[in-house]
C-alpha cells in the first residue's frame, strides 16, 4: 500500500446515470469527489450512438414520467426535451395474427384479441388497477397473482404482457408480482416519456452537472481493487494507482460489486451476487428512409415475448421523414442460445408490422443479449423491498447503487433514487463521525 496516496473523501467507481448522479450530489454539498469510469466514454447503458443523422438508443428506453428518475434529474436541473407515446396505431399480435391493442374502452370493444368474458373482466380491471395495493402482493409471483385473481386465461396472457413491457422482464415464475404491478401502475397513470436526441442528453446533462460542481472524471480509469478491512481504506487502479478514499459508492453490477471488494467473499456482497438474476432482452434496432406502413407504430406480442416500437413517431431521433425502430424479445430464464434464430424472429415481426422496410433499410444493430436490468425483482426477496444497500453491512464507507439497489422503483428509476439517498447516507454519516469524534 502506498501511503502517500492523494486522499480524497468520496469515490464513485462507474460513471452510468447513478455514479453521476451520486457524484453531483455529493459535490454540491461541500464532498472532495473523484468519479472512475473504466470506458472511454460515460453513460453505461445510457449511451446513445450517432449512426449518420440517426440517435441509436442501447435498445428501446423510456423513461416514466411519473416515476422518481424524472424527479431526481429535475432536482440536479439536467434538463430534456421529449415526447409522449400514444396508444394510436398499437396492435397486439397473438399466434401470427395483428389484433387492436385494447390500450382504451373502444379499442377494447373492438379489438378481436379475446372474446365477450374477457373482455369484460379487462374492462374492470382496469377501471380498478389503480386501487389495487401492489406493496401487499410483494411475496406473491406474477404466476401466483394472476392465478389467484384473474378468471379469464385470455386477460391473464395480455397481463403478462403488459407486465414484461412495463418491466422488461419475462421471469412470471419468479418476479414479484407487487413489484411489476406497481410499474404498470405508474405507466398507465401518467406514461412515459421517449427522450429527444436519444437518452444521451440524459448522460451530458449529468456530466454537465457534475462538472460544474467540481467532480473530478477520469474515464478509462479501471479499478482493480477497492482495499479495505472494517472500513473503505483505498481504491487501487489497475495502472497502480492508488487513491486514499474515506467512503466508496460502486454504482455498477452486484458481480462487478463483489469482484472489486477485498476478500468480499466474507460478505454480503457474495450473497447478493448469487441472488442476482440479470434481466436480458435481444435488441434489432433500425434506422429507415421512412416508414413503410406509417399508422402501426406499435406492437406487443401476447403468445410470444415481442415488442415493436417506432420511437421516431413521438421523439427526434433521426432526419425528418426518417424512422427509428426498436423491436425487442424479452429473453427469459431459458432463452435460446442462437442469436441469429432470435434475430430472424425480429425480423419476422418486421414483415408482419412494417412490411417493405429492407428497401429503405439505412442502418441497423443486433444486440442478442442486453443486459436490462442487473437483477430480477423477485417474489423471493419480498419485491422492492427486499433489494440490497445501499450501504454494505459491515464495511464502514462503501455504497452501492443502480437499478439493482434501494426500495425505490424499477430501472432508470432505480438508479437515480439508490443514488441520491446513497449520497444522503454518506452526509449523514460524515456528519455523525465528526461528532463522535468531538
Amino acid at each position: 500500500m502506498n501511503d502517500r496516496a492523494p486522499s480524497v473523501k468520496v469515490g464513485i467507481v462507474g460513471g452510468g446515470l447513478a455514479g453521476l448522479a451520486a457524484a453531483t450530489f455529493l459535490a454540491r454539498a461541500g464532498q472532495q469527489v473523484i468519479l472512475f469510469e473504466r470506458s472511454q466514454a460515460l453513460g453505461g447503458r445510457a449511451m446513445t450512438d450517432i449512426k449518420g443523422d440517426f440517435r441509436f438508443n442501447l435498445g428501446p428506453h423510456a423513461l416514466y414520467r411519473a416515476g422518481r428518475g424524472v424527479k431526481v434529474l429535475r432536482e440536479l436541473g439536467v434538463e430534456f426535451s421529449a415526447g409522449l407515446p400514444s396508444v394510436s396505431g398499437a396492435y397486439a399480435i397473438d399466434r401470427g395474427v395483428k389484433h387492436t391493442f385494447p390500450g382504451g374502452i373502444f379499442s377494447l370493444l373492438i379489438t378481436g384479441l379475446f372474446g365477450l368474458p374477457a373482455k369484460l373482466e379487462t374492462a374492470r380491471l382496469l377501471s380498478n388497477i389503480g386501487k389495487i395495493d401492489a406493496p401487499s402482493i410483494q411475496h406473491l409471483t406474477v404466476q401466483e397473482w394472476l392465478a389467484r385473481e384473474i378468471r379469464q386465461a385470455d386477460l391473464r396472457r395480455l397481463l403478462r404482457a403488459l407486465f414484461r413491457l412495463a418491466t422488461y422482464a419475462d421471469d412470471p415464475e419468479r418476479q414479484s408480482a407487487g413489484a411489476a404491478l406497481a410499474q404498470l401502475q405508474l405507466a398507465l397513470a401518467a406514461n412515459v416519456y421517449y427522450l429527444n436526441g436519444g437518452w444521451q442528453m440524459l448522460v451530458d446533462g449529468l456530466r454537465n452537472a457534475a462538472q460544474q460542481a467540481g467532480v473530478e472524471i477520469m474515464t478509462g480509469a479501471k479499478v482493480a481493487a477497492i482495499e479495505r478491512d472494517e472500513a473503505v481504506r483505498r481504491v487501487r487502479l489497475a495502472d497502480g494507482t492508488v487513491y486514499a478514499i474515506s467512503s466508496v459508492i460502486i454504482a455498477a453490477s452486484p458481480a462487478v460489486a463483489g469482484a472489486l471488494v477485498e476478500n468480499s467473499e466474507e460478505t454480503v456482497l457474495r450473497r447478493w451476487a448469487e441472488a442476482a438474476i440479470p434481466v436480458r432482452a435481444a435488441c434489432l434496432d433500425l434506422g429507415l428512409k421512412r416508414l413503410p406502413q406509417p399508422r402501426a407504430t406499435f406492437a406487443l406480442g401476447i403468445d410470444r415475448p415481442f415488442y415493436l416500437s417506432v420511437h421516431s413517431a413521438t421523439a427526434k431521433l433521426g432526419p425528418a421523414g426518417g424512422a427509428m425502430i426498436h423491436v425487442a424479445k424479452y429473453l427469459g430464464a431459458d432463452a435460446p442460445a442462437d442469436p441469429k434464430s432470435i434475430e430472424r424472429e425480429l425480423e419476422e415481426m418486421l414483415e408482419l408490422l412494417q412490411p417493405g422496410w429492407r428497401e429503405v433499410l439505412v442502418d441497423r444493430r443486433f444486440l442478442p443479449n442486453m443486459i436490462v436490468s442487473n437483477a430480477l425483482v423477485t417474489a423471493a426477496e419480498g419485491g422492492t423491498a427486499g433489494r440490497p444497500g445501499p450501504a454494505v453491512p459491515g464495511i464502514r464507507g462503501l455504497y452501492v447503487a443502480g437499478d439493482w439497489v434501494g426500495t425505490e422503483g424499477m430501472l432508470a428509476d432505480a438508479s437515480l433514487a439508490s443514488a441520491k439517498l446513497a449520497a444522503e447516507m454518506i452526509l449523514g454519516n460524515q456528519t455523525l463521525y465528526a461528532a463522535s469524534a468531538a
